[in-house]
């Protein structure tokens, strides 16, 4: 990836819905080249998808966990990128420590967190894992 890759997907991460003709605007090159770049980067698997990101309190009885993982020996970038295609997924975070990396899932109800924590649980490479359930936040 280059400094065009960068800027676009740093563009896209901010507002995915982006026409490519803005994205060829703002970055200085034709559509095609935004078309091509977009497409070579959702090939590689660079881009795994896209997403809609929601205020926090719009679903006050949505579950949200915590779940910190170990992965095994030199797997981490196949888990990275297996938990960044899983739906249930909301933040993905590289940690120090006891655990490789912190996951935030949301659910809309414990058996929906239950069927996340099985898909995630498959994913190969994760040795081990422990989810907490969010329940009160007192400092955002």
């Amino acid at each position: 990836m280059d400094a065009l890759d960068h800027q676009l997907i740093a563009l896209l991460r901010a507002d995915a819905r982006l026409s490519v003709a803005t994205l060829a605007h703002r970055l200085k090159v034709s559509r095609g080249t935004v078309s091509n770049r977009i497409a070579r980067l959702e090939s590689d698997g660079v881009i795994v998808g896209y997403t809609l990101r929601l205020r926090p309190d719009s679903q006050p009885d949505e579950i949200v966990a915590w779940m910190s993982i170990a992965v095994e020996g030199n797997d981490t970038r196949a888990v990275i990128a297996n938990l960044l295609g899983e739906p249930g997924v909301a933040g993905l975070h590289a940690t120090n420590g006891r655990w490789d990396l912190l996951a935030e899932l949301r659910a809309a109800s414990l058996a929906d967190l239950s069927t996340i924590l099985e898909r995630v649980r498959l994913i190969r490479g994760i040795q081990t894992s422990e989810t907490s359930i969010h329940l009160t936040t007192y400092r955002h």
